[in-house]
């Protein structure tokens, strides 16, 4: 029984993990700021395939979902919707950024990335900021 119940808790926190994203560049990095994290900003646009096979697959994998989480604050912003500061590029979706809670880019990538190869950059750019 208990382990039952164990079973069942981990299947609903590990399923039951999302991003929690922020569409604000400003509360994105005052949060980075307050929880000691970097940022990872994601430019997007309502209309791109990309960008929604982007969040239908790698944006849903446990394992990227806990590490974002654990290192990032993570900020959406879609082109057609939000304010992007002139430093970011718009096109080319999606755009992917990873920032110190400063606002320095540290590295940036574009596209459609598949989950391992996500989580490879992710642990790359760590290792290198």
């Amino acid at each position: 029984m208990n382990k039952l119940i164990l079973s069942l808790l981990f299947t609903v926190s590990l399923f039951g993990s999302q991003l929690h994203w922020i569409h604000d560049y400003d509360k994105g990095l005052a949060l980075a700021k307050k929880e000691h994290k970097d940022v990872y900003l994601m430019i997007g646009a309502d209309a791109c395939r990309f960008c929604k096979k982007f969040k239908e697959t790698t944006l849903k994998d446990a394992k990227v979902i806990n590490t974002l989480n654990a290192a990032f604050v993570t900020v959406y912003l879609s082109r057609d919707r939000h304010f992007i500061p002139d430093k970011f590029e718009r096109y080319g979706a999606p755009r992917h950024y990873f920032l110190k809670a400063s606002g320095k880019i540290y590295d940036e990538d574009a596209g459609y990335i598949a989950p391992k190869r996500f989580l490879s950059l992710i642990k790359e750019v760590r290792f290198f900021e």
